[in-house]
């Protein structure tokens, strides 16, 4: 397996791995008042998430920036809460075809995350000789397993919302409330505090 290969694969699996599902949950709460007819606003949205993400991560990796890792693991849940928390006031996207504050939430909590992986990943990337290909098949890979958990999403948003008939307004009710939930506890548990 070549480098490519290789971080490609761990971005995959970092967005995909279910002990930091913190990840899955945020681009969840993206999702949430989507149906499969709006499918291009949520890879637009995934993808500007992935963007600031990106660029963080390069930023961190380069020694650029420097954070405190226990404020950004803190503002990880934050930014899981606040995203979930505006899908409860509003179970409906915007309509209309401009930029929406959804998107820009999205970019900005990207940069949030980003942070809080960059550690992990410029310990990986310090071995390397050019970090840029890596971080480009990183970065990829995350795009990939985000695309998955909305494929994923938006199967079992056609089964209950277009076929079972569970009305949009709830399912979306549903999935907010329930990342909501698990965001606040995650920010409870917190050693920030």
């Amino acid at each position: 397996m070549n480098s490519f290969q290789l971080y490609f694969r761990l971005g995959v699996q970092h967005i995909l791995d279910i002990q930091g599902y913190d990840h899955i949950l945020f681009v969840l709460a993206l999702c949430a008042v989507f149906i499969p007819r709006d499918w291009r606003k949520i890879i637009i949205l995934v993808t500007a998430f992935t963007v600031g993400h990106s660029l963080t991560l390069a930023l961190a990796t380069f020694k650029v920036i420097q954070v405190n890792t226990e404020l950004i693991e803190f503002l990880i849940p934050v930014t899981i809460a606040i995203t979930a928390f505006i899908s409860i006031l509003r179970p409906k996207p915007a309509s209309g075809k401009g930029l929406t504050i959804n998107y820009i939430f999205a970019l900005f909590f990207g940069l949030i995350h980003g942070l809080g992986f960059s550690n992990y990943l410029r310990s990986l990337l310090g071995k390397e000789i050019a970090i840029w290909k890596p971080l480009l098949a990183f970065n990829l890979g995350l795009e990939l397993g985000q695309l998955v958990i909305v494929a994923f999403f938006l199967l079992a948003t056609s089964i209950l919302v277009g076929i079972a008939g569970v009305s949009r307004k709830e399912w979306t009710l549903i999935v907010s409330s329930f990342v909501f939930g698990i965001a606040l506890m995650l920010m409870l548990e917190m050693k920030f505090w």
